[in-house]
């Protein structure tokens, strides 16, 4: 599978993926690696680059997005662009994302458009593959609208629809080929 957006089954029980969209930077042999794109914490863009000293102030009131229960320490900023080295991924219709602080502070003071996430999502060697065969994840392409423009309490309700659906359409069970 190639990187996209994994929609969580609207029969996902899991507390910490249920009602989900997660934008999958990286899917290989190793594994995944995601961050949750419509779940806010109860932190501020303003007060988390408070704390890393990063002068702004158009961000005061847009809330940092929960990124997964993986390193809730770790940030990582998704943006509208390319990075030019190796901190980060790009990612199809010009979305990007990096853990580097530097690059926060360049989006920051560039105004590009941007969301904040802290944690990420992880899956080890094949155990995405198996998720999705066993009915927990649906599988979209990337679409920077809805990544970085839709409300986050409107993007599961808007990925699901990039597929043509709404949640009480889906019924996803375990496949056995």
């Amino acid at each position: 599978m190639k990187v996209g957006l994994l929609i969580a089954s609207p029969q996902m029980r899991d507390p910490n993926f249920a009602h989900t969209v997660v934008l999958l930077c990286q899917h290989d042999a190793e594994g995944a690696l995601g961050v949750v794109i419509n779940r806010m914490t109860n932190l501020t863009i303003q007060e988390l680059l408070d704390q890393l000293d990063v002068d702004v102030t158009d961000s005061a009131d847009r809330q940092v997005l929960w990124g997964g229960p993986m390193e809730q320490t770790a940030g990582f900023v998704v943006f509208a662009g390319r990075l030019d080295s190796d901190t980060g991924w790009n990612l199809p219709d010009d979305v990007a994302v990096s853990p580097s602080r530097q690059q926060l502070e360049e989006v920051v003071v560039e105004e590009i458009p941007y969301c904040l996430c802290l944690g990420y999502a992880g899956w080890g060697p094949g155990q995405l593959a198996e998720e999705i065969k066993t009915g927990s994840w649906l599988y979209t392409e990337i679409d920077r609208e809805l990544v970085l423009d839709t409300p986050v309490d409107e993007r599961y309700d808007d990925a699901l629809k990039t597929l043509g659906l709404t949640a009480s359409q889906v019924w996803m069970v375990p496949i056995d080929e």
